[in-house]
This record gives C-alpha cells, structure tokens and sequence, in this order.
C-alpha cells in the first residue's frame, strides 16, 4: 500500500519520547512517518506495480522488495523469534487490554469491527508526558499508530487490528 494522506507525526514530540522509540526499536519507522511524499514518485511506482508477480518493472529490469529490504528500511529486526499469538475475540477483552495498556479502555463507537479506530488513538495522545508509564503509554499509542498507518495501514487509513495489541504488553520487549 502507497500512501501520502497519514503523517504519524508525534503532535508533542521531545528528546524522552525519541529516547524511548530507540528502546522498542520503532525510532526509524518513526523516520519513515515524517519523510515528504513524492507523489511523481510514488505515481511511477504505482504505474510500474505489476499485481501478478508482486514485483515493479523498471527501465533497468524487474524489481523485487524482499523482507531483507524492508527491515533495512525500516530498521526492524528479522532474525528473531516470529510474532505469533492468540487474537482477541470479545470486545471485553480488548477493553482490559486497552485498559492495562493504555490506562483507558475505548468505547463500542470507537471500534470497527476487529480494529481500534485511529482517531481513537491520536486523541489519546493528549497524555501529559510528565512521568515514565505516561511516557510509556504515549510511545505505546504512538506505535499503534505506525503500525496502522506505515507498517499494515489499509485501504480506508482509518484503524488497526486489535491482534497488534497484546505486541506491547512489555514495553522492553517491543521491537
């Protein structure tokens, strides 16, 4: 998915909140979400985006954007355990978590379907970032935010799945 419409900008952004997107290794995504958006460039990519082989045919030859690629990018780690885990399937238990994580839990009208609405998580970022578990939360409700937006954004730009969730739980464990 190429899109320029979702910056991720952090709206109260400072030297602790940066501190802490180095820790959970999201600091380069982070980078991605305030890079200006060619739209020349991303329009040639897009016309050159051939569906049935997943790859881009350039001038040069043919283009593949491999995992490898991606975690240079991006600056993810690839080469560790895989991220698996049960999904959650109650709206309670989604509440406790987002209750645990971000010490608020959303209402019904904040959802949509299986995802967390993205407004939901930008005004949560109103958080006074006065001490470690505000900082904490804020970084976390930040991250979410990548993660629907630059990572695994769709289509409508409008939400995240709530299987992202439990991924935060501890907090030195993130990246």
């Amino acid at each position: 998915m190429l899109t320029c419409d979702h910056p991720v900008l952090p709206n109260r952004y400072n030297d602790r909140v940066e501190d802490h997107l180095r820790l959970t290794d999201f600091y380069h995504v982070f980078k991605i979400g305030i890079v200006q958006c060619q739209k020349a460039l991303v329009n040639a990519l897009i016309e050159r985006w051939h569906p049935d082989t997943h790859t881009f045919y350039l001038p040069i030859g043919e283009c593949v954007v491999t995992l490898e690629n991606v975690a240079t990018i991006f600056g993810l780690l690839t080469d560790d355990l895989p991220v698996t885990g049960m999904t959650m399937n109650s709206f309670e238990a989604f509440e406790a978590k987002c209750l645990h994580q971000f010490g608020v839990a959303p209402r019904k009208s904040d959802c949509r379907g299986s995802c967390i609405k993205l407004t939901w998580l930008r005004d949560l970022k109103k958080l006074q970032l006065t001490d470690e578990n505000n900082i904490q939360r804020y970084v976390k409700c930040h991250i979410m935010l990548l993660i629907g937006t630059i990572l695994f954004g769709d289509k409508s730009g409008a939400s995240v799945h709530w299987k992202f969730l439990p991924l935060l739980r501890d907090f030195g464990n993130i990246g």
